[in-house]
C-alpha cells in the first residue's frame, strides 16, 4: 500500500486559486523529502510526524489543464487535469447543502451543465473519526460538471460559482463544506466557544447531554433514537405526501408522537459544539481559496441574541484555519419564514440584524439580502438562483472589484430622523430610487414615540432613496422598523431588483 498520499482535498480535476500561495499537504513516512512540483514550481519539505506540508508560489495568470507531481524519492503520485482559477468555500447549513436536482431549475440546469466553467468537491460528511472516515474520505475527489456529477451539488454553491465563471471568464471551483440543521457553533473550535459566557453555553449542552454517560450508553441512546426515527419519519412523509398544506403540529399527531429530532448529543453527533469544526473544517482547510460564501442562522434561532457573538467567532476561526486574516466572507440574510399555524416570535428578525450587523463590523465581509427569497411553510426555499446570484454580486464587488457598490446591494437602513409629526427613513444603495413589486405603496413600516409602543406607518416614498412615515397614533416619532417580523409581503426594492433589507432604528426599541 502506498505510504504517499496528500490529502484527501486534493485530486485530479481540482481548482487552484489565482493569484495566491498553493498549500498542499499529506501523509508519508516522517524522514522522507517531500518535492511538490506545479506549473514551473517546486517546493519541498520534510516529512515530520508523518506529515507533511508545502506552499508553492502563486500562479498569477488563469489557465489549465495543468499536472501536479508529489514525490518522496520512492513513489511519485501525479495529479492531473488541474485548472488555475477561482475557488471558493461553501458553508452552512441545509439552504447551503441543498441541492441542485431538487431546485426549481435544477432539471433545466443540469441539461446544459457542461458549459458551466464550475467545479466541485464536496466536503465528505462523516461526523465521528474513524476507521470508515478516513475510507469514506478517499472515495471523495473533484468532480467535473455533469448531469450525473452535479445533480448533489449545492444549489447556491452551483449558480454563485456559474455567475463568477461567467463574469471573469476562468474556472470557478466550489468546496462544499455543510450539513443540515446545524448550529453555527459546530462549525468553530469548541475552545473558542468557552471564551464568551453566552456562547459558551453550546458547549456546556454537550456537557449536560453527557453528563454520567459513557460512550456505551451514549451510543444504546443513538441507536434506539434511530429505530424510533426510522419508524417515524415514513409516517410524517406520508402525513405530508396526504396533506402538502398541513401544519407541522398536526403531522406530529399523525406519527403519533412530537419530533425527538436532533439526535441525542455525544461524540458522533454532527450537531455537537466544535464536531464538523473537527472532522469536515480541518479537512479542507488551508486549501487555498479566495473567499467563503455561507447560508446558515435558522438552527440558531433559538438564542437570537448571542448570534452575532457566534458568527463572529467562526468568521475569525475560518479565517485562522486559512491564513487569510481579510479573506472575503460573504453571508447570506435569512428569507422570510414561518411554520404553517405558528406564532410569530420575530426571532428571525434578530438573526437578520445580528448578520446585517457582523457585516457592517467585521471587515471584508458582504451580505445577500434574501429577503423575498422565502416561502410561507418551507424553511427551504426551491429556487434558490436569486440567492446564488446576490452572492455572486457582493463577491464581483468585495473581492474583484468589478461592479459598484451600489450595483451589489439593494436598499440598506443609512439613518433617520423626525420631521414634526414624521419620520424620514434615508436608505443607502437607493440614490436612484425606491421600486414596490406587488403594492402601490411601501408596507411594513413602523413607528413608535418614547413610550415605545410601535404603530403601523402609512410609507411614502421620496427622492433621493428616502421614505416618509406617518402614524395618527404617533405625534412625536422617535423609532422606526421595518419588516420586523419572521414571515410577511416583501415588495420595497432597490432598482436593481435587490429588496430593501429589514432593520429597525435602535436596538432598544
Amino acid at each position: 500500500m502506498s505510504s504517499l498520499k496528500a490529502a484527501a482535498v486534493f485530486s485530479d480535476h481540482m481548482v487552484f486559486q489565482m493569484g495566491k500561495p498553493i498549500y498542499v499537504w499529506g501523509h508519508d513516512y516522517s524522514g522522507r523529502n517531500i518535492c511538490v512540483s506545479f506549473c514551473g514550481f517546486t517546493a519541498d519539505a520534510v516529512c515530520t510526524d508523518n506529515t507533511w506540508s508545502v506552499t508553492l508560489p502563486p500562479v498569477n495568470t488563469y489557465g489549465g489543464p495543468y499536472e501536479m507531481s508529489v514525490t518522496d524519492g520512492c513513489e511519485t503520485v501525479t495529479f492531473s487535469d488541474i485548472m488555475v482559477g477561482e475557488v471558493w468555500i461553501a458553508g452552512g447549513q441545509s439552504n447551503m447543502e441543498f441541492e441542485l436536482q431538487n431546485e426549481k431549475h435544477g432539471a433545466e440546469e443540469l441539461e446544459n451543465i457542461a458549459d458551466s466553467n464550475v467545479r466541485f468537491y464536496y466536503t465528505k460528511k462523516n461526523p465521528y473519526i474513524d476507521e470508515f472516515f478516513y475510507i469514506d474520505e478517499r472515495n471523495g475527489g473533484w468532480a467535473l460538471p455533469s448531469p450525473e456529477n452535479s445533480k448533489c451539488w449545492s444549489a447556491v454553491g452551483y449558480y454563485f460559482g456559474k455567475r463568477i465563471a461567467r463574469e471573469l471568464g476562468v474556472t470557478v471551483g466550489i468546496i462544499g463544506c455543510n450539513w443540515g440543521g446545524t448550529s453555527a457553533s459546530a462549525w468553530v473550535d469548541r475552545a473558542d466557544l468557552l471564551t464568551d459566557s453566552d456562547t459558551k453555553s453550546y458547549s456546556d449542552e454537550y456537557d449536560k447531554a453527557m453528563e454520567g454517560k459513557s460512550f456505551e450508553d451514549y451510543l444504546e441512546d443513538l441507536r434506539e433514537y434511530r429505530e424510533w426515527e426510522a419508524a417515524w419519519q415514513p409516517k410524517i412523509d406520508e402525513f405530508y405526501a396526504a396533506n402538502p398544506e398541513g401544519s407541522w403540529e398536526d403531522a406530529q399527531k399523525y406519527a403519533g408522537s412530537p419530533s425527538r429530532w436532533p439526535e441525542p448529543l455525544g461524540p458522533k453527533s454532527p450537531f455537537r459544539a466544535g464536531g464538523l469544526y473537527e472532522t469536515m473544517i480541518k479537512r479542507i482547510a488551508p486549501y487555498t481559496a479566495k473567499g467563503f460564501i455561507y447560508y446558515q442562522g435558522e438552527s440558531d434561532d433559538h438564542k437570537p441574541h448571542m448570534y452575532g457573538k457566534l458568527l463572529k467567532l467562526l468568521i475569525d476561526r475560518w479565517r485562522t484555519e486559512w491564513q487569510d486574516p481579510d479573506m472575503p466572507f460573504i453571508m447570506v440574510q435569512l428569507p422570510m419564514f414561518i411554520n404553517r399555524g405558528e406564532e410569530d416570535r420575530k426571532n428571525w428578525c434578530l438573526i437578520r440584524e445580528a448578520q446585517m450587523n457582523v457585516c457592517h463590523d467585521t471587515s471584508n465581509t458582504g451580505i445577500a439580502v434574501a429577503l423575498d427569497c422565502g416561502e410561507y411553510g418551507n424553511i427551504h426555499p426551491v429556487d434558490k438562483r436569486p440567492v446564488g446570484e446576490r452572492l455572486a454580486l457582493q463577491a464581483l464587488y468585495h473581492a474583484y472589484m468589478r461592479i459598484s457598490e451600489d450595483a451589489a446591494y439593494g436598499p440598506v437602513y443609512y439613518r433617520s430622523y423626525a420631521d414634526n409629526d414624521c419620520f424620514i427613513i434615508e436608505f443607502r444603495h437607493a440614490s436612484s430610487g425606491l421600486v414596490l413589486k406587488g403594492a402601490d405603496t411601501p408596507d411594513g413600516f413602523e413607528i413608535a414615540g418614547k413610550d415605545k409602543k410601535y404603530y403601523p406607518a402609512a410609507a411614502q416614498i421620496l427622492s433621493g432613496g428616502k421614505v416618509r412615515l406617518t402614524a395618527k397614533e404617533v405625534h412625536e416619532p422617535k423609532y422606526a422598523r421595518f419588516k420586523w417580523v419572521n414571515w410577511g409581503d416583501v415588495t420595497l426594492f432597490g432598482k436593481n431588483g435587490i429588496p430593501a433589507a429589514p432593520f429597525r432604528t435602535s436596538a432598544d426599541a
